[in-house]
């Protein structure tokens, strides 16, 4: 019951985004392209949660991907999405700004 409400929130062992970033993930900010455009992390990708699918086919499985949005609300949406679609790195960073204090 408890593992299944860390995962469900994504609590657990904290991800090392850092190396994950240096280690060649992609970073994928899926806010609108207006909000990107506002500032977003240097070498990440925008694909908008909403146009998400439309993007699945242009990224590879092997490749590890870090999810980030405004607050995490996208971001864990997206990461759920890439996960069912047979994606298995799937990291939620969170917030764009908090994530690129932590890369």
């Amino acid at each position: 019951m408890i593992n299944t409400l860390k995962k469900l929130f994504g609590i657990g062992p904290k991800a090392d985004y850092a190396a994950l970033v240096k280690q060649g993930a992609l970073i994928l900010d899926v806010r609108s392209p207006s909000e990107y455009k506002q500032g977003h992390i240097k070498g990440s990708v925008n694909a908008p949660l909403n146009d998400l699918s439309k993007h699945i086919s242009k990224l590879k499985k092997e490749t590890a991907v870090i999810t980030c949005c405004a607050s995490g609300m996208r971001s864990a949406s997206a990461k759920s999405v890439l996960k069912s679609n047979g994606f298995t790195q799937v990291y939620n960073g969170g917030s764009w700004t908090s994530l690129q204090n932590k890369i």
